[in-house]
């Protein structure tokens, strides 16, 4: 898990009486009970939404950061697995202090680093807070997953998120309006679409930060998983988890994911730097995918497959870019939902983004939004068995 600065919210609890999400007086398929999400939380209520599909795939989501914090889908017997990694009470995910977490969120206002927490807009310098090794991570440490988004769910299967974000938040310049879509799909894709507006330039890169686990056992490490990344290339990061602006090759290196394999056979290679800085993987790729200025969410940007349930999730994004996050900051001492200790490397992070760093890398893709511009952004998580 990746480390934040200690965030302490106002949260004043009202306890409604137990009503599930997807039915009155039941637990969700993923064994979640609604009403430990039912409370108010800087004014605003909090609930537990549930997506689902007729072909076994339902998506539980709180509206407390955008934040899915269960996803089941069949294995290859049948039998409904959640793949994804959170905590089963609203309490957990508020408590920045003691249970810090960006499992499942919605980020915002910029995803991922930005180097000393410096960005320039408009010709003027701005300072973001530094939350994260002396520069500013996800948005700073009351980013967009510890704020309340207002929900709206027109349907079984949609769920439409809306945050207002001042000018100033966190120093972002500009009042941003963003919206973020979950769909659940029928045939079994978790679809999410990313907008924004501004009325001040400024940075936008939106992500979803989902902790994957598809084996069906989150007490062991999921390096059994075979990755897929449809790249060339790598931004290198220095020890901070910092971009040095260079764009290198994949081709001999841990990195290269072309030819698709499970992780344990290079994760532990610390003879190569980037490994040993980031303690796994902890890297973003640049996709293939992208090309001349534009995403094709009609490839496969990258996939993993866990061969003992059979599922297979391939995601698709208009994005250029893919952090691929090994849970290397998991150690354990956390119980996270049926009071499961999450150890190291217990999942995956495939965070569809704008190169980190962007705003200070005049060659990687831009971040920068005007007035009257709109960002969007779309990326797709398909599931299937084999």
């Amino acid at each position: 898990m990746k480390k934040l600065t200690n965030l302490v919210l106002s949260m004043s609890v009202a306890m409604a009486m137990f009503t599930a999400c997807s039915g009155n007086g039941q637990l969700t398929v993923s064994g979640l009970n609604p009403a430990n999400f039912d409370t108010i939380i800087n004014n605003k209520p909090i609930k537990l939404y549930t997506l689902s599909n007729d072909n076994g795939m339902e998506v539980c989501i709180t509206n407390f950061g955008g934040r899915i914090v269960s996803l089941c889908v069949p294995d290859k017997n049948g039998n409904p697995t959640d793949v994804v990694l959170g905590f089963d009470n609203i309490h957990q995910y508020a408590d920045s202090a003691h249970t810090p977490s960006d499992f499942g969120a919605a980020i915002g206002r910029y995803a991922n680093r930005i180097n000393k927490g410096q960005i320039v807009v408009g010709g003027k310098k701005i300072q973001l807070p530094r939350n994260n090794f002396g520069h500013c991570l996800h948005g700073g440490p009351s980013g967009w997953q510890y704020q309340v988004y207002d929900a709206v769910q027109p349907n079984d299967t949609t769920l439409d998120l809306t945050i207002v974000s001042p000018d100033g938040d966190n120093n972002f310049p500009g009042a941003v309006t963003a919206k973020v879509t979950y769909t659940v799909k029928s045939n079994n894709t978790l679809d999410i679409q990313y907008e924004a507006t501004t009325d001040k330039e400024t940075v936008i890169n939106m992500t979803n930060h989902s902790y994957f686990n598809l084996t069906g056992d989150m007490t062991k490490p999921g390096t059994d998983m075979v990755l897929y990344i449809n790249a060339d290339d790598y931004t290198p990061a220095d020890s901070t988890f910092m971009t040095t602006g260079a764009i290198k090759p994949v081709y001999g290196t841990p990195l290269n994911f072309n030819k698709r394999h499970p992780l344990y056979e290079t994760i532990g290679d610390t003879s190569f730097d980037q490994i040993k800085n980031a303690h796994g993987y902890d890297h973003n790729w640049c996709l293939n995918t992208y090309v001349n200025g534009k995403g094709n969410d009609r490839i496969v940007a990258a996939s993993l497959y866990a061969p003992n349930t059979g599922i297979c999730l391939e995601m698709f994004t208009t994005e250029p870019g893919v952090q691929v996050y090994t849970g290397n900051f998991l150690d354990g001492k956390v119980a996270g939902k049926h009071g499961i200790r999450y150890p190291k490397q217990a999942s995956v992070c495939l965070e569809s983004q704008k190169y980190p760093d962007s705003p200070n890398k005049k060659n990687f893709p831009s971040p920068y939004l005007k007035p009257g511009e709109k960002y969007t952004s779309h990326t797709a998580y398909r599931f299937s068995v084999k």
